[in-house]
C-alpha cells in the first residue's frame, strides 16, 4: 500500500478502506505521507466526495490520532455549539458563558479563521494575555470550577485535523462536505461534549451558499454525531450579510461583551438566544424553547452571563480591565468614515465581499501562518432594511496597513445594494434540524 495508490483510487471515485484512510492519516502525522501527497488526496476527495462509510471512518481515525477527554464525572451536562463559519460572527463568545450562567458545561473547543471567515480563537486572542493553548488537566479543572472552557485545539485532541485543517485553507479545499463533517466530529467527540447544537451558515458569506447543500452537510453531521453517542442538532441560519455590526477580531469582541451587557444588535442576540435554547432543551433543563428563550433573556439582562465572561477571562489570564474597559483598547493606526451616496434603504450588504476586504485590511489570514491586526476590520451603521440618505455614514473601517482609502471606499460601496422600495424583511433562522429531518424553528428568534 502507498499513498500514490490511495490518492489515485479517490481520484478514481473509488471508495476507500479503514486500513487505507489508517494508513494516510497515521502516514501524515509520523511523516511518511507529505503535505503535498496529502493536499492531493483532498482535493481529489473535493471532486470525487466520500461515502457515510468513509466520512464514519475518517472522522473515527482522525479521533483515534489523539485522546479522547472524559467529562462523564461533571454534575452538569456538557454541551458544545459549533459554527460553520461566517462574517461577523461571534456568537460562541457571548453564548459560552450564557450557557455556563444557565448551568451547564460548555467544553468549547475553537478553531482559526478560514479564509474570509473569522475565528473565534482569534477574536479570544485579541484579548491581551487571553491563553487558549491550556493542558486537557486545567481545562478539565476549568469545566468544573466555572462550568466554561475556551480553548484551541490541544495537540493532544484529533493531532490529524490540525494538520488538515492547515492543509485544506492553503489548498482551496475548505467547502467539501465530507472534509467539513470529519473535522468538526473529530474535535466535537473527542472534547468529551455530551450534547452539540450546530449553527450552520448558508448564504454568500457562508463555505455553502445554498439551503440544499447547507441541509446536506447538517444532516451528516447529525448523523456522524449519532454513530459516536454525541446527540446533534442544528439551525441552519442565514449569511448573506455579516452578523451584528462589528467585522474584524477586537471589534467583534467588543460587540460580543456590550451584548453579555445587555447591548447587542438585534440580529445577534436573536441567533445566539435561538442556539442557546436549543442547548438548554438538548440538556433537558427547560421544558420547551419559549421557557429556554426567557431564561437566556434574563441571564443576558441580568448581567449574570456577562459576570461569568469576566471569570472566565480571568481564569484564563486574560486583561479583566480591558474587558470591563474596551474603550482603553488601542486603536488602529487609521479609521475612515465611509458614507452613502445614494438614498434609499438597504438591501443587501454583500458579506463575502465585506470578508475579504476585512483580510486585506489584516484581520484575517491568507496562509495560516500570517500575522493578523486583532484591531483591523469594520464597523455597520447600517443593515439590510434600514433606511439611509445620501452622506449618512455606512461603515466604519480601522486599518493601521498603507492601503488607499478611496480602494477601500469603493469595495465598501461595492457590497451595498441600495434601492428605493423597503425589502421584505429576510428570515433569520432557516431550518431547525435533527434525526428525524428538517422542521420550522418554533421558537421566537
Amino acid at each position: 500500500m502507498t499513498a500514490e495508490q490511495i490518492i489515485i483510487k479517490k481520484r478514481d471515485g473509488l471508495e476507500l478502506k479503514e486500513s487505507e484512510i489508517q494508513f494516510v492519516i497515521n502516514g501524515l502525522l509520523q511523516g511518511d505521507v507529505t503535505e503535498y501527497q496529502m493536499s492531493a488526496l483532498l482535493m481529489a476527495i473535493y471532486f470525487q466526495g466520500m461515502t457515510f462509510d468513509e466520512i464514519y471512518l475518517m472522522t473515527k481515525t482522525m479521533v483515534e490520532s489523539g485522546e479522547r477527554v472524559d467529562l462523564s464525572h461533571l454534575d452538569k451536562f456538557p454541551v458544545d455549539k459549533h459554527s460553520t463559519g461566517g462574517v461577523g460572527d461571534k456568537v460562541s463568545l457571548i453564548l459560552a458563558p450564557l450557557m455556563a450562567a444557565a448551568g451547564l458545561a460548555i467544553p468549547m473547543m475553537s478553531g482559526r479563521g478560514l479564509g474570509h471567515s473569522g475565528g473565534t480563537l482569534d477574536k479570544l486572542e485579541a484579548i491581551p494575555g487571553f491563553r487558549i493553548n491550556l493542558p486537557l488537566s486545567e481545562y478539565v479543572s476549568l469545566l468544573e470550577k466555572i462550568g466554561v472552557a475556551m480553548i484551541g485545539q490541544n495537540e493532544n485532541i484529533a493531532p490529524a485535523d490540525r494538520l488538515l485543517y492547515a492543509l485544506r485553507d492553503s489548498t482551496g479545499t475548505v467547502p467539501s462536505i465530507p472534509l467539513v463533517v470529519c473535522s468538526i466530529m473529530s474535535k466535537k467527540i473527542a472534547e468529551g461534549a455530551k450534547g452539540l447544537v450546530l449553527d450552520v451558515k448558508v448564504g454568500k458569506g457562508a463555505f455553502f451558499h445554498s439551503l440544499p447543500k447547507a441541509l446536506e452537510l447538517t444532516n451528516k453531521l447529525i448523523a456522524i454525531g449519532g454513530k459516536f453517542d454525541l446527540k446533534t442538532t442544528a439551525l441552519v441560519t442565514a449569511m448573506d450579510q455579516p452578523l451584528g455590526n462589528a467585522v474584524g477580531n477586537w471589534l467583534e469582541t467588543r460587540e460580543a461583551i456590550n451584548t453579555l451587557k445587555g447591548n447587542g444588535p438585534d440580529d445577534l442576540v436573536k441567533v445566539t438566544i435561538a442556539l442557546g435554547a436549543e442547548m438548554l432543551c438538548l440538556a433537558k433543563k427547560t421544558k420547551d424553547i419559549s421557557e429556554a428563550e426567557k431564561t437566556l433573556n434574563e441571564l443576558l439582562l441580568s448581567g449574570k452571563a456577562y459576570d461569568k465572561f469576566l471569570e472566565m477571562v480571568k481564569e484564563q489570564n486574560g486583561d479583566v480591565s480591558v474587558t470591563e474597559n474596551p474603550n482603553t483598547y488601542p486603536e488602529s493606526k487609521y479609521n475612515i468614515r465611509i458614507v452613502s451616496k445614494s438614498d434609499g434603504y438597504i438591501h443587501a450588504i454583500d458579506s463575502l465581499k465585506i470578508g475579504l476586504l476585512a483580510m486585506e485590511l489584516g484581520a484575517g489570514r491568507i496562509k495560516m501562518t500570517d500575522e493578523i491586526d486583532y484591531r483591523a476590520g469594520f464597523v455597520l451603521n447600517k443593515k439590510e432594511g434600514d433606511a439611509v440618505g445620501i452622506g449618512e455614514l455606512l461603515v466604519e473601517a480601522a486599518f493601521s496597513k498603507e492601503m488607499s482609502e478611496s480602494y477601500i471606499e469603493n469595495k465598501v460601496l461595492d457590497a451595498f445594494q441600495i434601492k428605493d422600495q423597503k425589502p421584505n424583511e429576510q428570515k433569520l433562522i432557516l431550518k431547525y434540524v435533527n434525526e428525524k429531518g428538517a422542521f420550522e424553528w418554533q421558537g421566537n428568534s
